[in-house]
C-alpha cells in the first residue's frame, strides 16, 4: 500500500511535521452552503471512524477543521479520542456558521471564546495550528481587528502552537507570513492568483496550507490527462508547498489522492 509516512515534511519553522496532503472534514459536519458539484451524505459515525483510520494508515496526520464546518470538530473530539499524538490538528476563529448562514467576528474575545470552545469540542490541551477563518478582508481583519495579537498570546500561554491565516488575498497571506507562522492560499490548475505568498514562503522558510487544491473537485481537463495527477503536479511543484487540504469522504478517492501524491512527490525529488 502506497503511503506519505515517508514524505512528512516541516510546516515552516514551527517544529510541526505534517503529512503532504490533509484531511479537511467540513464534509463531517455539515452540507448546507457548501461549493461541491455533488450532494453528498454526512457519514455516520463508522464511516468516519474507518475514513479517518484508512487516512491515519495512508500516513495522513494532518486534519483541518474549523468552528463553521458544523459538528465537525465535536465530532471529530470523540472519533480522534486516544490518538491525539497521531494527529496535527489545524482550526479556525473568526467564522461561524449558524441557520444556513455564515457570520463573522474578528474581535480578540471572540478569537479567546473560540478556541477555549475547539479545546472542548476537540477535547484536547492545545491546537496545532489556529488560522482567522476570514471573509476576504484580510488586511483589515490582521491591521484592525486584534486577533493577531490574541493569537500570539494564545501561543505564547500554550492554548496553540502556531497561527496564521485563511485569506484570500496576496497582500493578506504576505502580512500573515511576515506577522504568523502559515498561510492557508487557494492554489489550483484554475485559479493561480496567489502564488507571490507562495514565492514569499519558500524564500522565508514559512508554512503553507493549499485549499480547493482539486478546485472543491470541480477540476477537470482534457481527456487523458489525470486531473489530480496535474493539480497535484502545479502544488507540489512549488518548493513554498507544505501540504495540500483535500476534503474528500470516499475513500477510493483518498486512496487515490495519496497514491498520486506520493508519486508525483517521488517524481519531483
Amino acid at each position: 500500500m502506497t503511503s506519505l509516512h515517508p514524505f512528512h515534511r516541516p510546516l515552516g519553522s514551527t517544529g510541526l511535521m505534517v503529512s503532504p496532503l490533509g484531511l479537511g472534514t467540513v464534509k463531517l459536519g455539515r452540507d448546507q452552503g457548501v461549493k461541491y458539484p455533488n450532494g453528498f451524505t454526512i457519514p455516520d459515525d463508522t464511516e468516519a471512524r474507518q475514513l479517518l483510520a484508512m487516512a491515519r494508515d495512508l500516513g495522513i496526520n494532518l486534519i483541518d477543521t474549523a468552528p463553521a464546518y458544523g459538528r465537525s470538530e465535536e465530532r471529530l473530539g470523540p472519533l480522534l479520542r486516544g490518538q491525539r499524538e497521531d494527529w496535527v490538528i489545524v482550526s479556525k476563529v473568526g467564522e461561524e456558521f449558524e441557520a444556513g448562514q455564515s457570520r463573522f467576528d474578528f474581535s480578540p474575545e471572540h478569537a479567546r471564546f473560540s478556541v477555549e470552545r475547539s479545546l472542548k469540542r476537540l477535547e484536547t490541551d492545545f491546537i496545532d495550528l489556529v488560522l482567522i477563518h476570514s471573509d476576504g478582508n484580510d488586511v483589515a481583519i490582521l491591521q484592525e481587528s486584534g486577533v493577531l495579537e490574541t493569537l500570539a498570546e494564545l501561543k505564547q500561554a500554550g492554548k496553540i502552537r502556531a497561527f496564521g491565516l485563511s485569506g484570500k488575498t496576496v497582500e493578506g497571506g504576505l502580512l500573515a507570513l511576515q506577522q504568523g507562522d502559515c498561510a492557508m492560499v487557494t492554489y489550483n490548475l484554475a485559479e493561480r492568483g496567489e502564488k507571490p505568498v507562495l514565492d514569499y514562503a519558500a524564500q522565508h522558510g514559512k508554512g503553507i496550507l493549499i485549499k480547493k487544491a482539486l478546485a472543491s473537485g470541480h477540476a477537470c481537463l482534457g481527456a487523458g490527462v489525470d486531473p489530480v495527477r496535474a493539480s497535484f503536479e502545479l502544488i507540489f511543484g512549488h518548493p513554498g508547498v507544505t501540504s495540500a487540504i483535500i476534503g474528500t469522504i470516499n475513500p477510493l478517492h483518498l486512496s487515490h489522492n495519496v497514491a498520486t501524491a506520493a508519486a508525483v512527490i517521488s517524481s519531483l525529488s
